[in-house]
């Protein structure tokens, strides 16, 4: 797929790709947060507006775009609150311009969360819960998997390999603390017989919008097969002592609709490892991007992969633990890695 079209879309581009799907842009084209795809608000008439969404070349064969598309039709039919991509003839919703893989999807008005209610809790457990319900009926053909040889070991290979950290001693540091949490997810999602099926996979409170009809989910980009917990521990407190009680409120809700287990929640500190992992090998995939330098001027440095490691570590000492702790440095990545601006959604 030609990477060179996809960082320099123009309006131009934009407005003629639309245009070969029978739409007639007015000239108004807004882009939306995103970093890793190209998603745009555009105007096809008066008073109406749709959003383009470019998918970044190399990440996401077609069937697994049309895997992700057919989960959220899947939800639709079920009367889940979510947005599914627009079909045009033959119900395709996936089209190519200048080898670029785009989908338009409609226009949804509301606003993004930025606490959470207790009252909001056990409906978010019952929304959560649904989509659940439908992930469990079938498993993915082509999309990602959350589990070791394919998710968590290709990022640390990935890392590895690419020679980012300089400091031979430093990386046998993060490769241990790496492998250490690995081990451990493998060994918990064992021994606590974690469901593991379709998931939305980045759940956390910035791809929440609320409006006048509810709750919606936004931006199955990361849609895959894995552990639930993975949608529980982005969007849920832990650390205080309100965060039991507020917890208990969503799985009150979440389990009329589905199982759930307090044993699974162990598995969280390894899942936190492993996208620390993921994530800095989602960077240094996409460094060539020259919106990633810019973004993340810190990423590769010695100062950078020191306080990966030691934050590896720490979660390390939790692995065996009963408690569901949450420390400090913890807390201050999740904020990092639910930055807004590294998602999109639609404007309230």
């Amino acid at each position: 797929m030609n990477s060179s079209s996809f960082h320099q879309l123009t309006p131009d581009t934009i407005f003629t790709s639309i245009e070969t799907l029978g739409y007639e842009p007015t000239g108004r084209c807004v882009p939306l947060n995103s970093v890793e795809n190209r998603v745009y608000d555009i105007e096809v008439g008066e008073g109406h507006r749709i959003v383009v969404k470019y998918y970044r070349p190399g990440r996401w064969a077609k069937e697994q775009i049309q895997e992700e598309h057919d989960f959220l039709y899947e939800l639709k039919d079920a009367d889940i609150p979510v947005l599914a991509p627009i079909q045009k003839e033959n119900k395709q919703s996936i089209f190519s311009y200048q080898d670029l893989f785009f989908a338009i999807w409609p226009l949804r008005n509301g606003r993004i969360i930025e606490e959470i209610s207790e009252a909001d809790l056990p409906r978010l457990g019952r929304l959560l819960g649904r989509i659940h319900l439908v992930g469990k009926s079938k498993h993915v053909s082509y999309r990602t998997k959350l589990d070791v040889p394919e998710y968590a070991s290709k990022a640390l290979q990935f890392i590895e390999q690419g020679g980012w950290i300089q400091d031979k001693h430093l990386l046998e540091r993060y490769k241990n603390a790496a492998l250490i949490a690995f081990e451990s997810f493998d060994r918990i999602s064992k021994e606590t017989g974690v469901p593991f099926h379709r998931i939305h996979g980045d759940c956390h409170k910035g791809n929440l919008l609320h409006s006048a009809e509810g709750f919606s989910i936004l931006d199955f980009d990361d849609f895959l097969e894995g552990p639930v917990v993975q949608d529980f521990w982005m969007l849920l407190p832990f650390g205080d002592s309100r965060s039991e009680y507020e917890r208990n409120l969503f799985f009150e809700g979440y389990r009329e609709f589905s199982e759930f287990s307090d044993s699974w929640l162990s598995l969280i500190e390894p899942l936190r490892a492993i996208r620390y992992i993921h994530y800095a090998a989602w960077i240094a995939k996409r460094w060539e991007d020259p919106a990633f330098p810019n973004l993340f001027p810190h990423f590769g440095t010695e100062e950078y992969w020191l306080k990966e490691t030691i934050d590896l570590e720490q979660m390390g000492k939790s692995y065996h633990s009963d408690s569901i702790t949450t420390a400090s440095e913890s807390e201050t990545k999740e904020e990092e890695l639910s930055n807004k601006d590294f998602f999109w959604d639609w404007e309230g």
